[in-house]
């Protein structure tokens, strides 16, 4: 028993080592990752979380998508979210006081340390993104909450496709 316990821990501490190690390479892949956005249908949560971004600068930015949907078990941006992404990039870069937070999210399949490692891959993989189109890394904090604050509660793949996600919301400084 006791050697189970330790070949378990051995075997988790391998995978934080993995996934850690995943999370500083330049291009984010999954195995077999097709990675994927897409937009939520709502209105989005600039209005209220615009705070420290003056109005009249938000008229632009407010149409854009602010939730960006993945694949089960993937964290690459797929390639309908880009447009959008490159318009907060552009914002971001000519808006050098503006900052965001992007707020990974996993389904709750899988243990909670994977999930929170899962999120934190998907919001490096937008904030990568956004980098690359211009916006200042000092600009962008992420954070993951894993299968913590799941969008939908509920059994089966309509729930957790909503809830596997990254949500990038402007906070003032």
């Amino acid at each position: 028993m006791r050697a189970l316990n330790v070949m378990k821990a051995a075997a988790l501490g391998a995978a934080v080592i993995w996934a850690a190690g995943c999370s500083t390479t330049s291009t984010t892949t999954d195995a077999g990752d097709a990675g994927m956005s897409g937009q939520d249908g709502s209105a989005n949560a600039y209005g209220s979380n615009g705070a420290g971004v003056s109005g009249s600068d938000m008229t632009d930015v407010n149409q854009l998508q602010t939730v960006f949907y993945f694949d089960f078990d993937q964290s690459v941006v797929k390639q309908d979210g880009f447009a959008d992404l490159e318009a907060h990039a552009r914002y971001l870069a000519s808006h050098p006081s503006a900052s965001v937070r992007l707020e990974g999210h996993a389904d709750e399949r899988g243990t909670r340390e994977y999930n929170i490692a899962l999120g934190e891959r998907r919001a490096q993989s937008v904030e990568r993104l956004l980098v690359v189109n211009g916006a200042s890394a000092s600009q962008i904090e992420t954070i993951s909450y894993g299968e913590e604050k799941p969008a939908v509660m509920g059994q089966g793949e309509a729930s957790w496709a909503q809830n596997r996600r990254v949500e990038l919301k402007y906070v003032s400084r």
